[in-house]
């Protein structure tokens, strides 16, 4: 399963770096790109970064130079479903940063309003390109189960939960007030039901 998961990295990169990228050029002829803004910030990206590098580069190559895997998690099924997931979580993530349309950028720049999505894939939750890099990341980290892969997963984790409560919301709720907090009442974070706002 390592070439695999070293195959779907690429395509997640592919995808992510360069389709979403020229789509978005397209549309608003600009990138989407944005570089984050402080300390925090750039912990934040770097931690999720490093997490996609761990299970979807290093975990795969150090299989393939036999590193011993997880033994708990060493089972055939589980691989072929890890690969399997991480294929549809980047499909996932794809498809809802499409979703975004003209509002999609790869972090927030605090200069910049753009709309609030809260249809497509937002309806069900409000972060779902999280939600699915966090699955992506879990899918690879079981089609490759070894220590890197799961360092990977918790640093993925970490950085999305970190993005996500501290940059990425707490913007959303300056720069749309009511509309985003009435938003996020009603609609979970990275689960449909769970992480409403009370």
């Amino acid at each position: 399963m390592a070439i695999a998961a070293l195959v779907l990295f690429a395509v997640f990169l592919l995808l992510d770096g360069g389709v979403r990228i020229a789509v978005q050029r397209r549309r608003t002829g600009q990138s989407g790109v944005r570089r984050p803004v402080g300390v925090f910030h750039w912990c934040a990206r770097l931690a999720s970064a490093l997490g996609g590098l761990a299970t979807g580069v290093a975990a795969p190559v150090a299989d393939l130079l036999d590193l011993a895997p997880l033994p708990a998690l060493d089972r055939p099924a589980l691989r072929v479903a890890g690969a399997l997931l991480a294929g549809l979580s980047i499909a996932a993530v794809f498809a809802c940063q499409l979703a975004m349309g003209a509002s999609w950028r790869t972090t927030v720049d605090p200069g910049e309003r753009p709309a609030l999505v809260t249809s497509g894939p937002f309806r069900l939750v409000r972060n779902p390109i999280y939600a699915a890099l966090t699955a992506m990341t879990a899918g690879l980290a079981l089609a490759v189960p070894n220590a890197l892969a799961a360092v990977g997963l918790v640093a993925m984790l970490i950085g999305n939960e970190l993005q996500v409560r501290r940059i990425e919301e707490p913007y959303l709720d300056r720069i749309h007030g009511c509309a985003w907090r009435q938003y996020a009442a009603r609609t979970g974070r990275l689960v449909p039901g769970l992480g409403r706002l009370r």
